[in-house]
């Protein structure tokens, strides 16, 4: 799958994995090296996530039921967690500086595509 930002015509990510179950959500990116350019994490459902024994920082997108965005955090720091977004109902976790290469900001639309 994919996540394009439609309002600013910017791929946030080629490669997006999904974690739809309490596993793999619970899992997320734990364990892994890093998170290349281009790749990302699609939580969902989700409100609040953590980066507890990450190695690297990422970027997090809040979106709402629209897949639009009400929440960002640009290079979130590892072990640290982030604030519950009562709003939202799922959250893509990108690479650090995603957000600001793309330009993404609060009410942007996100489209979760097909490849």
């Amino acid at each position: 799958m994919q996540a394009i930002n439609v309002t600013r015509k910017k791929t946030l990510a080629d490669v997006l994995s999904t974690a739809d179950t309490i596993f793999s959500s619970l899992i997320g990116l734990l364990g892994k090296r890093n998170l290349p350019h281009g790749a990302g994490l699609w939580l969902v459902p989700c409100q609040s996530i953590h980066t507890m024994w990450m190695r690297f920082p990422i970027d997090v997108i809040f979106l709402d039921s629209e897949k639009t965005v009400v929440h960002l955090i640009e290079n979130m720091k590892p072990f640290r967690i982030s604030i519950h977004v009562s709003r939202a109902k799922s959250v893509i976790e990108l690479p650090a500086h995603t957000i600001t290469s793309t330009q993404t900001q609060l009410g942007d639309q996100i489209e979760i595509a097909e490849e």
